[in-house]
């Protein structure tokens, strides 16, 4: 399992567009704010194939505070980041599961 965090991704973004690494990050910085400024406007951005972000207000409760669960708490509502897979991606990651199940099926009988 790898993890690609913003410096690997703009090192990959700029090999694969041919951009300097310092332009790759410029555009995932630049792609962070347009969402972050979208989503606090209550919109959404959708990147056909990959997916959509968008903001939704998660309705207030009452809790138990942690350090003295007889006491009853207060959550108030708030507004998350939330993310929907898009075509696309679905069925890469369904290809993919596909896959490693074949092979772990191969492998089981070994």
């Amino acid at each position: 399992m790898q993890t690609v965090n913003k410096t690997l991704l703009a090192q990959k973004i700029s090999e694969k567009v041919g951009l300097t690494k310092k332009e790759a990050e410029e555009m995932i910085a630049a792609f962070v704010e347009v969402t972050i400024n979208t989503l606090q406007k209550d919109g959404t951005v959708t990147i056909a194939g990959f997916g959509a972000f968008s903001a939704k207000t998660r309705a207030g409760r009452i809790g138990v505070n942690p350090q003295d669960p007889t006491e009853k708490i207060t959550i108030p509502p708030v507004k998350v980041a939330k993310f929907k897979a898009g075509q696309k991606l679905k069925k890469a990651l369904k290809e993919q599961n596909e896959t490693n199940l074949q092979k772990d099926q191969n492998t089981m009988f070994l």
